[in-house]
């Protein structure tokens, strides 16, 4: 086995990306040993590169693949997962998503595409001063934390990416296959705390009617709960009156 495998593993950090700080500190010894270490692990396939100065033990090393919301993070610290990503990852949408998308606080769109590790993308956003991580969780996977976007987070999110304006819940339930049941999950705090997230009018209003929509349907449930309540309350009320 190679010596700087057997240095990372002893240490505990298989399965997780490693920054040439890092590899510095566990590896000591001179700068030309170090590259040569990494060069040779490298070419033989026991170290993936992901980029430059970041890199990780090829999976059979460890226990496992690194989770690609981890990876997404090292690529780009300060990023969060959101979008189609996060919908499909809190089971918002049915499908599966193979891109890793992210908003970045950058102002510029990157994409990283790497047959390791799989297909990234970051796109900046319009966000006010100070609400860029409003209803941005950090979530556990594996032994590592990556920064999530909530799911009416992701959803907003995707609307100002494209600068989309309200139409119903047409879009929302049939062309992103939103359950209702997932909708009617939300609160009037987690709209609340989105309303002075995004800088464009057209996001803002967007949230104001989905908002509205979502209490709407609310309404027209209670209607319908008690409504369904008052005809088995008559129902049972005429089988006891008949049988007496």
């Amino acid at each position: 086995m190679n010596v700087l495998v057997e240095q990372i593993m002893e240490a505990g950090y298989a399965g997780r990306i490693l920054t040439e700080k890092q590899l510095a500190v566990l590896i000591g010894g001179s700068k030309v040993r170090r590259y040569g270490l990494v060069n040779r692990a490298l070419k033989d396939g026991t170290l993936h590169q992901l980029k430059r100065g970041l890199c990780t033990l090829a999976s059979h090393h460890s226990s496992g693949a690194i989770h690609p919301f981890i990876t997404a993070q090292a690529i780009l610290p300060g990023s969060y997962i959101s979008f189609e990503t996060a919908l499909s990852h809190h089971g918002w949408i049915p499908e599966a998503v193979f891109t890793t998308a992210s908003v970045t606080p950058k102002r510029k769109t990157l994409t990283h595409q790497q047959d390791n590790f799989g297909s990234f993308t970051y796109h900046p956003l319009a966000i006010h001063r100070y609400q860029f991580l409003t209803q941005i969780k950090r979530a556990r996977f594996g032994k590592q934390y990556a920064l999530l976007a909530k799911p009416l987070r992701a959803m907003m999110d995707l609307v100002a990416y494209r600068k989309l304006t309200w139409t119903g819940l047409g879009w929302i339930e049939e062309g992103l296959r939103v359950e209702r049941a997932s909708l009617l999950a939300l609160h009037v705090k987690d709209f609340e705390a989105l309303r002075s997230v995004y800088k464009h009018k057209a996001a803002q209003a967007f949230l104001a009617e989905f908002e509205c929509a979502v209490r709407d349907l609310k309404a027209t449930g209670r209607k319908r709960l008690l409504t369904g309540e008052r005809a088995e309350n008559d129902r049972l009320a005429s089988t006891k009156a008949s049988i007496l």
